[in-house]
């Protein structure tokens, strides 16, 4: 008989601690509503502004829409590479990672864009939905605190807390005054 984990209810409650919100890994498209960026306007937008590493143009879009919007490598070097091979951006080894610089046609194709990719993001998002991932990004820093240092009795009742903000949220949504 298989084993069950003394805290499957509370790991429940939000898709698995281990996988962060959504239930499908950091960045994971799985509760995700907001659309995606253009990943390819991003990159040329933060190029005109100072030459970045690829990682680091992942965390400052990360970081300027307030964590809605983080790009996977997985579309970011590819699209580095893309830029490149058009001509619109150059790389060049640097501290044993590669620094990436606009060219003259990539500023061109930078200063044509009106607005920068990630305002779309925030704007259609809301200033609402930015605050949201923002406090349940602390809230299950907390959760995880309790899980980790917290003895039985503040872990049922951190779980009773849970509970009980699920029943609350739901019932706003069944709230016809409001």
């Amino acid at each position: 008989m298989r084993r069950r984990s003394p805290h499957r209810e509370e790991r429940a409650a939000f898709g698995g601690w281990d996988r962060g919100f959504g239930g499908r890994g950091r960045g994971g498209r799985g509760g995700r509503r907001t659309k995606r960026g253009n990943v390819r306007a991003a990159i040329l937008a933060l190029l005109a502004e100072r030459p970045m590493h690829g990682y680091e143009m992942i965390q400052e879009l990360e970081s300027r829409t307030g964590g809605l919007w983080r790009p996977s490598p997985g579309s970011v070097y590819p699209t580095l590479q893309l830029l490149e091979d058009e001509g619109l951006i150059s790389g060049e080894q640097s501290s044993g990672k590669r620094l990436f610089s606009l060219a003259e046609a990539g500023r061109t194709e930078a200063e044509a864009q009106a607005t920068p990719p990630w305002a779309e993001i925030t704007e259609d998002a809301g200033e609402a939905a930015t605050h949201f991932h923002t406090a349940m990004g602390q809230l299950m820093m907390a959760i995880r605190q309790v899980m980790h240092a917290g003895n039985e009795d503040q872990k049922e009742r951190a779980l009773a807390v849970i509970n009980d903000a699920r029943r609350r949220l739901y019932g706003i949504l069944a709230d016809d005054d409001g």
